[in-house]
This record gives C-alpha cells, sequence and structure tokens, in this order.
C-alpha cells in the first residue's frame, strides 16, 4: 500500500484542527442559532444553568446595593389594586428568592419586600394588564415623548433576565413576566422604578426546541390583583400579585388530554367575566378550556380544534359580545360561557401555525394574517335574520405576519410583511409602503407612532403616517435575538429578550 502524500497527509492534520477548534467553540457557547426566516447564525450562548446562575448572582448584588424602597411598598399594594395608596413604614430589606416547586407538593408563600423612603416614578394607575395591552391590539391611548436623540435613549435601568418570549404585564409601578431559569419556569415581579425583582415563583419545567429555541412563551395576565401565568408545558397558575403566593394551579395540557403544540403553549390567558379562558387545543370540546378564576374548578370546555399560537381575544362584534379564537385551521367566534359557536371562517395556516393576533376593524370586520405565504384578509362578520354569516371583503399576500402582530391607525393597518415593515388600507388591502428592515422583531402603536423592538435588539420610532416610510429613530438596546412584545403604561416602556430587560422613560411631560 501506497503511504498518504504530503497532502494528505495536511488535509488530515487541518481536518484534525478545525474539529478541535469546533469542540473547543461549542464548550465556550457557540451555537448556530435560527432567525425568524430560518435562517442560520452563529452565536455564543450560555447554557440554561449558566444564565440561571449569572441571574442568581446579579439580583444578589442587586439586594446589596439597592434596598428594597417605598417605590417598591407602592408597587406591591399597587399590585392588589392600581389606585394610589398610603405609604409604608420602611424597615429592613427582605430576600427574594426563587423556590423550587413541583407539581403536586405544597406551593410556598412568595416573599414580599420591605421598604425605605424614594421618590415614586411611574403613576400607580398605570395599567398594561393584557398581552399586547387591554385590548390585546397593540395599541397604547396615552401621549408620549417622540423627540428622541440621534445616538438613542438611556435605560432607565438594564439587567439580565431569564429566556423564554413573554412579555410583560404592568400594574401600578410593578411588572410581571414568566422566564426559564436553568431547569425551572420562573414568574417573576420587578419594580418598573428600578428592575428590583420583587419574588419569584417557580416549578420544574423547561420546554427545549431546537427551531425557535427554549422557554416558556405565553405572556401573564393581571387581573384584580391576580397574576394569571401559563408555562410552555401547561403547568397553569394564578398567582397573588403582591406575594407570589399561588392560589390555585393545574396543567391545562393534562386537563384537555392534549398533546403540547411543536412551539409549546403560546397564548396568554383571557379574562373573561368570572372566567381566565385558555387553549390548550385538546379534541372533543376540549380546545378551549375556562376555569373560575378564584378557585380554579373548570367551567366549561369548547372546540374540537387543534390550537395554534395565537392569544383569545373579548371582543364585541355586530353589537354580540363574544370570544374570539384563532385555531390552526380557522377563525371562531364563541359565547362568552362556551356553550355555542357563534360563527366560523376557515383560515388553515401552513402546518397550523397561525400566530399574530387578530385586529377588530369598526363594528362588523376582522384582520387576520398569517406568514409562510398565507398573506392577509379582511373578514366581515354579517348578523341577519337571526343568522350570522362570514364573507371576506379583500385577501392578499401584501401582508405577512408570521407571529409579529399588526396594529390599526387611522384605517391603516401597520405590520412586518415577513421581516419588512409595510403598511396597507384596512378598507381595500391597498399597499400603502413597504420599507425598512426590522427582521422578526415586534411592535406597538402609541400616540401615533410606531414602537418596534427589532429581532437583533434595536428600538426604532417610525412615524404611523401612510405616506411613506419615516423611521425618526433607531439605535441598539438588547443583545442577541428579540421576539418578544414590547409593553407600555404609564409612559414607561419596557422591553426584553432572551437575555436582557430594559426600561425607557416615554412620558411626554418630564
Amino acid at each position: 500500500m501506497r503511504r498518504p502524500t504530503s497532502l494528505a497527509r495536511r488535509i488530515a492534520a487541518i481536518g484534525a484542527a478545525a474539529a478541535v477548534l469546533a469542540g473547543l467553540l461549542f464548550l465556550l457557547g457557540l451555537r448556530v442559532v435560527l432567525d425568524g426566516g430560518g435562517w442560520p447564525h452563529l452565536r455564543f450562548t450560555e447554557s440554561a444553568d449558566e444564565q440561571a446562575a449569572r441571574i442568581a448572582a446579579h439580583r444578589a448584588e442587586q439586594r446589596a446595593q439597592l434596598p428594597a424602597t417605598l417605590e417598591d411598598a407602592r408597587a406591591s399594594a399597587s399590585a392588589a389594586d392600581p389606585e394610589p395608596v398610603p405609604a409604608p413604614r420602611a424597615t429592613a430589606a427582605a430576600s427574594v428568592a426563587v423556590s423550587p416547586v413541583r407539581t403536586g407538593e405544597p406551593v410556598p408563600h412568595g416573599v414580599a419586600p420591605a421598604v425605605t423612603p424614594t421618590a415614586p416614578l411611574a403613576s400607580p394607575a398605570a395599567v398594561w394588564a393584557d398581552f399586547r395591552g387591554a385590548q390585546r391590539d397593540g395599541v397604547y391611548p396615552g401621549t408620549i415623548h417622540t423627540a428622541w436623540p440621534a445616538d438613542g435613549l438611556t435605560p432607565i435601568w438594564k439587567q439580565p433576565i431569564g429566556g423564554g418570549y413573554a412579555s410583560f404585564v404592568i400594574a401600578g409601578s410593578r411588572a410581571f413576566t414568566i422566564e426559564q431559569r436553568g431547569g425551572q419556569e420562573v414568574v417573576a415581579a420587578y419594580a418598573v422604578s428600578n428592575g428590583r425583582e420583587l419574588w419569584t415563583t417557580a416549578w420544574d419545567g423547561e420546554f427545549q426546541e431546537s427551531m425557535g429555541g427554549d422557554g416558556p412563551r405565553a405572556t401573564p395576565t393581571w387581573a384584580d390583583g391576580v397574576v394569571y401565568a401559563l408555562g410552555a408545558m401547561g403547568e397553569f397558575r394564578a398567582l397573588e400579585a403582591a406575594t407570589g403566593r399561588t392560589r390555585w394551579r393545574t396543567n391545562i395540557l393534562q386537563d384537555a388530554g392534549a398533546s403540547n403544540l411543536q412551539w409549546g403553549m403560546s397564548a396568554a390567558p383571557l379574562i373573561v367575566d368570572d372566567a381566565v379562558v385558555v387553549l390548550p387545543g385538546g379534541a372533543a370540546e376540549q380546545s378551549v378550556l375556562a376555569y373560575d378564576r378564584a378557585t380554579g374548578r373548570r367551567l366549561w370546555g369548547a372546540l374540537p380544534d387543534q390550537a395554534s399560537y395565537a392569544s383569545p381575544m373579548l371582543v364585541t362584534l355586530g353589537g354580540v359580545r363574544q370570544i374570539l379564537v384563532v385555531t390552526a385551521e380557522r377563525l371562531v367566534g364563541l359565547a362568552t360561557d362556551g356553550r355555542s359557536v357563534l360563527w366560523a371562517h376557515p383560515w388553515p395556516a401552513p402546518n397550523g401555525i397561525n400566530a399574530a393576533q387578530p385586529l377588530v376593524i369598526g363594528d362588523d370586520r376582522i384582520y387576520l394574517s398569517s406568514g409562510y405565504g398565507m398573506g392577509a384578509a379582511v373578514i366581515q362578520v354579517d348578523h341577519r335574520d337571526g343568522r350570522v354569516t362570514t364573507r371576506e371583503i379583500w385577501r392578499n399576500t401584501r401582508m405577512k405576519n408570521r407571529f409579529a402582530s399588526a396594529v390599526l391607525h387611522d384605517g391603516v393597518i401597520y405590520g412586518l410583511d415577513e421581516s419588512i415593515l409595510a403598511a396597507i388600507d384596512a378598507a381595500t388591502g391597498e399597499l400603502k409602503w413597504k420599507s425598512g428592515r426590522y427582521g422578526y422583531g415586534q411592535l406597538i402603536l402609541a400616540d401615533g407612532h410606531l414602537i418596534v423592538l427589532t429581532e437583533d435588539g434595536d428600538l426604532a420610532l417610525v412615524r404611523a403616517s401612510p405616506e411613506k416610510h419615516q423611521e425618526l429613530a433607531r439605535f441598539t438596546v438588547l443583545n442577541g435575538k428579540t421576539w418578544n412584545p414590547p409593553a407600555i403604561a404609564g409612559g414607561i416602556l419596557l422591553i426584553r429578550n432572551l437575555a436582557e430587560m430594559a426600561a425607557f422613560d416615554l412620558r411626554a411631560a418630564r
């Protein structure tokens, strides 16, 4: 046999060296990460345990350097009732820890912070209690500061956070979200004024998915001093907003006899009168479940549909109050007591991936959009002679909202057509403009402007004008993939991604 040539030996040596280098980079955290379009990127990332350890160290240092304040106490009180409250007396600082909780075991109480005086930042009446705001339509009703400096806004604070794709809900001076920390899903409460972690409640659970990413997805919901939090694998808890104590718990996938979705439970819980509604996607009238929000007792189930990723909405169409549900195959108007389907319109998205929120347009029309080539439509719901029918007013592929929901302003729909910002006429579907690459980010509407959080962690301000694309400011805020929707209350903007969170003061008068 012939000996290997000098060239062959060199190629083998280079291959061996490359393999060693790749192994070292892998140990250092280099991973292939897919963006929203499915394209691979090389990024250095921490393991879940490394991230959890870093957060724990940060929170310990935070408690040592940032004693609990009067604002923290006001946050605690306004979390239960978002109205002005008397200032409590100052005491020594108390620790806040992540408490392991296993299904079926007793649930420990959260720890309320102690206080020392400070001046408040946000109005105690400020509320952003639902996913994407009060109507789940991504609209902030107040005025904001829009003269952003060329070099960007300075955050009030910025700090590490656990993984996952949930947004924040805000009640008074306190914000809530759900995160992945190591092998646990963690619901956390933060003081809006300084980012101080006020309490956490945790349970064992680690949803992992190689294409989209790991961690919980569903944004919690706040109502009457209670936070309703849903984990990616169906763990569902009602937590006291003031303390983090669990009032009741269940697992919605187990209750519905349903299998999890490929990208996990993502729909935010919806408050409907005395019920809280969730979407496990079980068969035989188990796709939609409602629980008594005070006790956790199951009230009713409805629909046999496979679930999708959009959140249910409480809307009024044609004068009829109803629950709007987007399943994997259709758009459904459901009676608020779950007893009847008022109407349904087919919307079979590719692979059942309906993720963007619908928009109510006027008294009887709904805008709906999906990605992967599906496009958008406006559907009219007609109530005539005791019958309800649906028809499409227009349908096209000029707006394809993959998982970033659109907003409506002055008859124009603004949203990300896949990864490019676009504006279309809500009445006709006519494209007004399409410009500006923001990746698969998220956006909300405030004071006639779009606040866009890009997939790469930039924060942009765009004028909501049908005339042309007008980006007024853009600067980098967060590092890494950013799919989490922004939240805003009392003029304070909160943003986060898989690793960082930050707050900005957008109050118009400061």
